[in-house]
């Protein structure tokens, strides 16, 4: 059992580290259901949506490492990545936007849907509301499964502080963490950029982490 499940289960938080250490729940439980369900997909193609740091690359790695798909950045796949894909089941397209070329993601999308192949999509917001000029293809992007990962809730908050706090070597008591969640905002970006903060106001005064360190790093 790793030390942050060990410090879930002392604090209380039901155990839901599954794969490599992601923490499963409400937030987020949709989009790793349907990683864990593949093949049995109702769609040939999962866009899996959120902020930045939300977990869309931390899940589609697990779905590459079980699945054995071929991963790309979505503005990099070319002709060349096509004939890579030939030999895989599964894609993986990673922070997908308007910079794509939209004819050969349009015949993209079509080869997966005749081929029976699948495509995990990573992208900020929904790709059926991205701005593409190929009417065609903004059509078919639609026909997608669309799974949004939520804002953190508490429980979600809690576990990704402690989680980069042990990732630190930080000792860290429940109740400056309960205090964190309280006035963070709650916002996967707005945590990273706390977690980085209070580390570096932390090592600088060579102090632990207390209620005075915690508030200048919200300050700031």
């Amino acid at each position: 059992m790793s030390d942050l499940n060990q410090q879930l289960l002392e604090f209380d938080l039901k155990q839901n580290y599954k794969d490599e250490d992601f923490y499963v729940n409400k937030s987020n439980f949709y989009a790793f259901s349907l990683i864990e369900k593949w093949p049995r997909w109702e769609k040939n193609i999962l866009n899996i949506h959120g902020e930045k740091y939300c977990g869309k690359t931390h899940l589609s790695n697990i779905f590459k490492k079980k699945n054995k798909a071929f991963k790309i950045k979505a503005n990099e796949f070319n002709q060349e990545s096509f004939k890579k894909f030939k030999i895989f089941e599964n894609l993986i397209l990673d922070d997908f936007d308007e910079k794509i070329n939209e004819k050969l993601m349009y015949t993209l999308f079509n080869i997966a849907d005749q081929d029976r192949k699948f495509i995990l999509i990573n992208s900020l917001v929904p790709i059926n509301e991205l701005n593409f000029s190929l009417k065609d293809f903004q059509s078919r992007s639609k026909n997608c499964i669309f799974a949004k990962i939520e804002n953190p809730d508490d429980e979600l908050m809690f576990a990704i502080l402690l989680k980069n706090f042990s990732d630190r070597q930080i000792t860290i008591e429940k109740k400056l963490i309960d205090f964190i969640i309280k006035h963070i905002d709650r916002s996967y970006g707005k945590i990273y950029e706390f977690i980085y903060k209070i580390d570096e106001i932390s090592l600088k005064k060579k102090k632990s982490i207390d209620f005075k360190i915690i508030k200048e790093a919200l300050k700031d």
